[in-house]
């Protein structure tokens, strides 16, 4: 059964619905009903208006798309690996959700999209005797990261394709989204760190590259890019605006990832490092008759700072000089040694978020380092917020712990309102304050012991708690309980004494 259904929208042929009805007794009321549902299809303007395959839609879909160049190749890149070889032979119309989810569990079995069989991957192409290079395949499965790349690609095709009406229902609704990509970031200890500097200032401009990289958290575009004059070391401040891209051999220079400037603050020990490598740059200028000018890159091939490194070099680099000390490292992980550290140090992470770069107000920072800043906030509450004891009914080990109020002087612990506490409650006991006696006010106590009035506070708190005082809004605490303790006759004389200088 064919019906007519208007001109392809991409070649500008004649476009028909078709399918096949099987032969049998039955077969004409069956075609009668599938010409009767491309009729309305047609007429309801719910048929695809072309036959493009995946391949035709994603040309279109490179040749309209607007982002940068670097973001572009890896679209293409990821198109190209992932996407043509599995999908492109495919009419868009015939995708549907099974069709999708059975794509992405390929991707997530064997990243060069095998289908099971055993065979000998090549070192290289053409006739050849096998080496040791030459081994069987193994499967390995395609990141999840890179997994998600995919489907934005698919996503954002198959979005331009129900807009322009190629298709009526985008098939990816019908499919299972892939699960969300876990970022988990590995930066180097600060014992790692300080080697790393070590080894890396033998010569001066890499090891201050890497100790900008370590302070700023600055990507490594942003650091190559950098000129002279968006050093202020006078406020202690660096701007950023711009960024070297890279693809292949091909460099330029352009926004910063997110499209904004950012400044960010130095410290002392930065400030005076990019001093003393100023210094020495200009003294290298200088011994070939030459001189810096403002807008002379931080860290550049030339002595006269008019070309930048390449992104991909100073990666390289860093590659290298980690496997010499032993460890399997990249460039970016000085990103993250910059963030962990502030964030572990108790900076909000708005602010972090702020140094680093990163858009939509920090959410970023948080998908990305959830980790470090549940440490942090675990180390807050364990020095950060100050509470008083537990009462002795509520002791996490179930032993009933008398609180420094049901204590003597000489029990209690080192606290300044726990030896307050203490103290007022000797005075109860030996008499020197009695039911009815106020105590001394907090500014007394503030005074006396040299403390807060949060302190004094919370001494009487204690003294509240133990049932000894009484304390009422705008009224001052008052003794309400008399306390005796059994003492001998040799230490009453002591104790009266002890009395006669509290009640003083």
């Amino acid at each position: 059964m064919r019906v007519y259904a208007g001109i392809d929208a991409l070649s500008g042929k004649r476009n028909y619905l078709v399918e096949t009805v099987p032969a049998g007794p039955k077969a004409a009321a069956e075609a009668e009903k599938v010409r009767t549902r491309f009729v309305h299809q047609v007429d309801e303007q719910r048929n695809p208006r072309t036959k493009a395959t995946v391949n035709q839609l994603m040309d279109r879909y490179l040749e309209l798309l607007d982002v940068e160049e670097t973001t572009w190749q890896r679209y293409e890149q990821t198109i190209r690996c992932h996407i043509r070889p599995l999908l492109g032979h495919l009419p868009v119309a015939r995708l549907d959700g099974e069709t999708l989810d059975s794509y992405q569990a390929i991707l997530r079995r064997c990243r060069e999209h095998c289908d099971g069989r055993r065979v000998v991957q090549h070192a290289v192409d053409g006739p050849h005797e096998c080496t040791g290079k030459c081994r069987p395949h193994v499967c390995k499965p395609l990141a999840t990261s890179s997994i998600r790349k995919v489907h934005y690609c698919l996503s954002g095709a198959l979005g331009r394709a129900v807009r322009w009406r190629w298709i009526t229902v985008n098939p990816l609704d019908q499919a299972e989204p892939p699960r969300g990509a876990r970022s988990e970031p590995d930066p180097p200890t600060s014992d790692q760190a300080a080697t790393i500097l070590n080894a890396a200032f033998d010569e001066a401009w890499w090891g201050t590259f890497l100790w900008l990289a370590m302070t700023t958290g600055a990507r490594r575009g942003e650091l190559c890019a950098l000129r002279w004059d968006r050093v202020d070391l006078d406020r202690a401040v660096v701007t950023l605006r711009t960024s070297i891209a890279q693809h292949n051999t091909k460099t330029w220079e352009k926004d910063t990832k997110t499209h904004q400037q950012r400044r960010i603050a130095l410290d002392a020990d930065t400030v005076a490092l990019i001093r003393a490598y100023r210094a020495q740059c200009e003294a290298d200028a200088a011994a070939l008759g030459i001189s810096l000018t403002t807008d002379a890159r931080v860290f550049s091939d030339a002595v006269d700072g008019t070309t930048w490194r390449r992104p991909s070099s100073v990666s390289n680099r860093y590659v290298r000089m980690c496997a010499r000390l032993g460890w399997d490292m990249h460039l970016h992980q000085l990103r993250h040694y910059s963030a962990t550290e502030l964030i572990t140090s108790g900076v909000d992470v708005r602010t972090v978020a702020g140094r680093l770069g990163h858009g939509g107000g920090g959410s970023t920072t948080l998908r990305a380092y959830t980790a470090w800043v549940a440490e942090a906030d675990q180390r807050a509450m364990k020095t950060g917020v100050r509470m008083p004891m537990l009462p002795s009914s509520l002791q996490p080990d179930g032993k009933a712990t008398p609180s420094p109020a049901d204590t003597g002087p000489a029990d209690a612990a080192g606290s300044p309102y726990q030896q307050i506490a203490a103290d007022l409650r000797g005075a109860i006991v030996c008499g020197a304050l009695r039911p009815g006696d106020v105590l001394p006010t907090v500014i007394e106590l503030r005074e006396r012991y040299d403390v807060s009035a949060g302190t004094a506070n919370r001494a009487v708190a204690l003294l509240r708690e133990a049932g000894l005082v009484e304390v009422g809004r705008g009224r001052r605490a008052r003794v309400v309980h008399e306390l005796r303790v059994p003492e001998s006759r040799e230490r009453r004389p002591a104790l009266r004494q002890s009395c006669r200088s509290t009640r003083r």
